[in-house]
């Protein structure tokens, strides 16, 4: 069966580029950086090579900003002349088959361990009970661990964040990205000054939703700045509950902030459903709740993501809830992902177990639908999540 008449095969313009379909990857930890360094290298660059494709639209897995950004063993980093070489690379072979990238920024904040970064993490609030959350786990160069005892920025130490940003977006235009988007969403750093289940600052940066948004929003004006807004997307997560975090009325939360970030017209909102935990579906069946919540209010492009099938995400686009979808697990185990779909092809399973890991299994030995023995067909059902994960999907 060909779906290439189907809306998501139609084109669209993320701010100038223009995409030939609507099947985007998502932003996608996979932990496979050369170390030491944190430095993108063949192994990455083949992986990213393997899912572009002509029209297509890519966002990098989460990239750190700085060495006190990081709370990932394994994730590559935007602050090294030697990870800005890697990534342009990566960035080379992609535009050689005809598809966009945006470097994902990333800032881990609490959710870190200091044995990954070598600083104590830092966030917006102490929150005592939080390295002790058992469903609660970092990747450190010894393992998976609780995330270690954390501190509250000061005011000073916010500006330095923000220019970290600011540097770290105008190395990703020296690495050749077409654009940055800023990960704000899954309890990351802003997420953790958005969401007063966290934030108990009574500063400029805490207390109402307008001062809790306001971190957020001066990092998106520093992005801004080196790229213009049309380069420039923001990825939330509503609802979400990942990495412990909560909020008293998330939906005046992040209705506040979807309205705010239409005066920068931004390239696209990328917006996580709260179907899904970190790399978990959570809630089977659940419509897009909040990606529908916010078309009413963000006046520009909208990428929705979190739990999508091929038949799901074409009902999305075709209603007008979002105008592009994330495939994040699908993107692992299908590099020809927007060909499977168009071909109305079966897929490949993914392998949870390999998700985090350090080499080449599970990451860029996934076949093509071309490369199958005759009369394949998808694999088996993936595996049972292991117990203490985590990730970017």
């Amino acid at each position: 069966m060909d779906n290439s008449s189907r809306k998501l095969f139609t084109p669209i313009q993320i701010g100038p580029l223009t995409l030939e379909h609507r099947v985007v990857m998502a932003p996608l930890t996979r932990s496979r950086s050369e170390q030491p360094g944190d430095i993108p290298g063949a192994l990455m660059r083949r992986y990213y090579t393997q899912r572009a494709s002509k029209g297509g639209f890519i966002i990098s897995e989460a990239t750190n900003i700085s060495p006190s950004a990081k709370g990932w063993f394994g994730a590559p980093g935007i602050y090294t002349d030697e990870q800005l070489a890697g990534w342009r690379k990566i960035t080379d072979a992609i535009h050689a088959k005809g598809a966009s990238i945006f470097s994902q920024l990333w800032h881990t904040g609490r959710a870190a361990h200091i044995d990954t970064s070598g600083f104590t993490p830092a966030t917006s609030s102490v929150d005592p009970n939080y390295m002790r959350d058992e469903t609660i786990g970092v990747s450190t160069p010894h393992g998976w661990a609780h995330p270690s005892e954390h501190r509250s920025l000061k005011i000073i130490e916010i500006r330095g964040i923000i220019e970290d940003y600011r540097k770290a977006a105008e190395r990703a235009k020296a690495a050749g990205f077409d654009g940055v988007e800023l990960h704000s969403g899954n309890g990351y750093l802003p997420d953790q000054f958005l969401q007063d289940g966290v934030n108990k600052r009574t500063d400029a940066y805490g207390g109402s939703i307008e001062n809790r948004s306001r971190f957020l929003l001066e990092v998106v004006g520093a992005l801004v700045d080196v790229w213009g807004a049309n380069h420039v997307g923001v990825r939330i997560a509503p609802g979400g509950r990942w990495n412990g975090m909560f909020d008293s009325d998330p939906d005046a939360l992040f209705d506040y902030v979807a309205a705010q970030v239409n005066w920068f017209a931004l390239a696209y909102l990328h917006i996580i459903e709260p179907r899904v935990r970190g790399n978990t579906l959570v809630a089977e069946g659940q419509p897009p709740i909040a990606a529908a919540r916010l078309r009413k209010i963000f006046k520009g492009t909208i990428i929705a993501a979190g739990g999508f099938e091929p038949e799901t995400a074409e009902k999305t686009v075709e209603s007008g809830i979002a105008d592009l979808v994330a495939f994040g697990k699908h993107f692992v185990a299908n590099p020809d992902l927007p060909t499977r779909i168009r071909r109305g092809l079966p897929l490949n399973a993914y392998d949870r177990s390999t998700f985090y890991t350090f080499d080449a299994r599970g990451y860029i030995d996934y076949p093509f639908y071309e490369e199958l023995p005759e009369g394949a067909a998808a694999t088996d059902s993936p595996p049972p999540c292991v117990a203490l994960s985590g990730g970017n999907s």
